[in-house]
């Protein structure tokens, strides 16, 4: 290894240092922090979020890269020297176009922001944190700004998290979906008693659902030796390196799903970041490709696995001995019914895999509107209430359940949001290629193995880490580009078996 590159590495294990200290802040202010830290708590994001920065995008970074682009120009595409160089480079010049002090405060800003979001949840009341989001949407707006773009401010900022994609393409792919979801939407809503998910309700102890959810999800491969998992407000998963990736999730006495497929969902993430090579740790690669990509891991083990009929043969049996009073009567083919209900709803994280998509797409549409200043943020909780009853039909009976439901907004973050809708089509285009390459998936789930399906991920995804964009990735492993396809045929098939609607749309 040259002089260069190793000098190079050097500089990027301590900026991946400063920012897995910035995580392990998060973490704690998600978790533990009591709410006097607060302010100190903004100040040393702020601090860590400026000094990584400078590190990263000072002129010997620069000077580095000069030298190895030419050192590396023969390298294989795939080769690890040729995939730092050049993902650092990428990474390089977007983070050189913003000012340390624009980090530095869109950092502290997301910090001071959380726990006003959280206030304002718990009282359902916009008012209390629109001035927190007025100033996200400018501090989005001036880093967009300072990023650059042809076409609209939105680019910028999606080519930041899922690079390749722009907005346009995105707005393609939500009109293909709602093509093919509002359709069906309807059909499920003529057949709406075909579904009873009433066993969902019937008041589950919190504490073990925890367990019980904890120990399904180190079945399917999460590993405690390198994680744990806590309460938050919104669960989320993080990572402070491959040894120490951590979830979290939320309970409710009344509603079994959050918990359970919450925690499975996280630990798809989690189970991503375990897997990606320790050879590109404390580099820019040891990440996951994009959010889409990341948002693929935990949407393809909480549905297409966890959600499936054989996964509840399995796990039935163990989940009745836990709660033997609410499952009385109850076999796992009912059980399967009742957590694929599908029907208008008000939470996002709660929301079955039909309606799912349009609940990303408002928020896309919103955040848009915000960044381009066609809609204040005054008016937010009017047009989200508005766009939900055209989309789903429904009506918002207080903040807390509509515009304050989701962290995001909190921190300065426009163009994440997508990856949500993008990792249910990425996800059932990999679930695609697994079951051509895994014949007897199905039955191996009802076994209860699981080491084939995580090996596959882990061969083909998770190992990669950040060398490849999301298109990359895809056609590596799948052969194609991103498609809305399969995930249009899973949903159409899957719902229409479970509703009994003859005429799928294809």
């Amino acid at each position: 290894m040259s002089d260069s590159l190793e000098q190079l590495k050097a500089i990027l294990a301590e900026v991946t240092d400063l920012s897995r200290a910035a995580a392990m802040l998060e973490w704690d202010q998600e978790t533990y922090m009591p709410p006097g830290g607060v302010a100190a708590r903004s100040d040393q994001l702020s601090t860590l979020h400026r000094l990584s920065h400078i590190r990263f995008t000072g002129d010997e970074v620069g000077r580095l890269l000069e030298e190895l682009e030419d050192e590396t120009s023969g390298k294989p595409f795939d080769s690890y020297e040729a995939s730092l160089v050049r993902v650092t480079r990428r990474d390089y010049e977007q983070e050189r176009k913003l000012s340390p002090e624009l980090v530095s405060e869109a950092a502290r800003a997301s910090s001071a922001a959380r726990p006003v979001w959280e206030q304002a949840r718990r009282e359902a009341d916009f008012k209390i944190f629109a001035p927190a989001l007025e100033k996200n949407v400018e501090l989005n707006r001036q880093i967009a700004d300072a990023i650059g773009y042809q076409d609209r401010r939105y680019d910028a900022l999606l080519d930041r998290y899922e690079p390749g994609l722009t907005t346009g393409e995105l707005e393609t792919i939500f009109a293909e979906l709602k093509k093919a979801i509002v359709p069906l939407v309807a059909d499920i809503a003529r057949h709406t008693d075909a579904v009873d998910d009433r066993v969902l309700y019937l008041g589950y102890d919190p504490a073990a659902q925890v367990r019980y959810a904890l120990d399904l999800v180190t079945k399917l491969g999460y590993d405690l030796e390198r994680g744990r998992q806590d309460i938050s407000t919104h669960p989320f998963s993080t990572s402070f390196g491959p040894g120490d990736v951590r979830i979290t999730t939320r309970v409710s006495r009344d509603f079994f799903n959050e918990c359970l497929f919450g925690s499975i969902h996280e630990s798809g993430h989690a189970m991503y970041n375990q897997g990606i090579g320790d050879d590109i740790d404390r580099t820019p690669l040891w990440a996951g490709a994009s959010p889409g990509v990341h948002e693929s891991q935990s949407r393809l083990w909480e549905n297409l696995v966890g959600r499936s009929p054989a996964f509840w043969k399995h796990f039935f049996p163990s989940l009745r001995s836990t709660f033997p009073d609410q499952l009385r009567g109850v076999d796992d083919e009912a059980f399967f019914r009742a957590v694929n209900r599908s029907y208008p709803s008000l939470i996002r994280v709660e929301a079955d895999e039909v309606t799912y998509n349009l609940h990303v797409l408002l928020r896309f549409e919103l955040e848009n509107e915000m960044l381009e200043g066609t809609l204040k943020v005054k008016d937010l909780p009017e047009a989200w209430n508005s766009r939900v009853k055209s989309y789903l039909g429904i009506d918002v009976p207080n903040d807390r359940e509509g515009v304050l439901q989701d962290i995001h907004w909190s921190y300065v973050g426009f163009g994440v949001f997508p990856g949500y809708t993008l990792g249910n089509l990425i996800g059932a285009q990999l679930m695609e290629k697994i079951r051509a390459d895994i014949p007897d998936l199905d039955a191996q789930i009802e076994a209860g193995q699981f080491a084939a399906l995580l090996g596959w991920l882990r061969k083909n995804v998770h190992r990669h880490g950040r060398k490849f964009t999301p298109n990359e990735l895809l056609e590596r492993a799948t052969g194609k580009p991103l498609e809305a396809g399969p995930w249009i045929a899973y949903v159409q098939k899957k719902f229409g078996a479970l509703y009994g609607i003859k005429a799928a749309r294809v």
